[in-house]
């Protein structure tokens, strides 16, 4: 069987990290696509999206996102316009799948992670090296976890999060959605909708700004 044509967007840490994670016994890969004309590369090809339209045979790895834009990763991947029947999902073989685990459409799974029986990873997902998410954990479309991340058995990451590498999340509990978690967290508790997190035990950081603001109100 002839290999897949495969493009990679952007051209960002995660895009380079990915090609570890792709079988280029399947894959031959055509380049990457970014939005950013001034980019340049020795290695490889970098395109604009407009050989997404022009080449409709082409496979896509989407993986845009950062601790600064990772509220628009599903903006951004929507505009692509592509159907999600090319999308595809990369998977480190020496990450660790489990039992029952469901992996949705462009993903990214690194070396080293571990998924236990029962996780669901739903669609546009990247999971940097070495983190271990436990039963029954969900994490929903759009979101990126950081690298050595423990996410207990049975909690939820909402849509469009950033999980912070070195972050605990305890069982049972939720993140809501695009919520940032700060590097090296503890999070022990709910999470609001939009919240940023950060500390041992972590903290909302929009609380600690209006009790901040509301004392100096009373100290003035």
């Amino acid at each position: 069987m002839p290999k897949k044509k495969l493009v990679i967007f952007p051209y960002n840490g995660n895009g380079l990290e990915s090609l570890d994670c792709i079988s280029f016994d399947d894959y031959d890969l055509v380049g990457f696509i970014d939005d950013d004309p001034q980019k340049k590369s020795e290695q490889y090809y970098i395109y604009s999206r407009e050989i997404l339209q022009q080449y409709q045979e082409l496979f896509i790895l989407a993986v845009p996102g950062s601790p600064a834009t990772f509220h628009r990763r599903k903006e951004i991947i929507s505009t692509l316009n592509v159907d999600k029947s090319r999308y595809i999902t990369a998977i480190h073989p020496r990450a660790t799948i489990g039992k029952n685990v469901k992996i949705g459409d462009n993903c990214l799974i690194m070396a080293g992670v571990v998924l236990t029986s029962n996780a669901r990873i739903n669609n546009h997902v990247c999971i940097l090296p070495n983190t271990v998410i436990h039963h029954d954990a969900v994490i929903d479309d759009y979101t990126i976890i950081g690298s050595n991340v423990v996410i207990a058995g049975g909690t939820i990451i909402g849509n469009s999060c950033y999980i912070g590498s070195g972050t605990n999340i305890i069982n049972n509990i939720s993140i809501g959605d695009a919520s940032l978690i700060g590097l090296g967290s503890n999070i022990i508790k709910n999470v609001t909708t939009e919240a940023k997190m950060v500390g041992n035990p972590a903290r909302n950081l929009h609380d600690l700004n209006k009790l901040n603001a509301y004392n100096n109100q009373n100290i003035l």
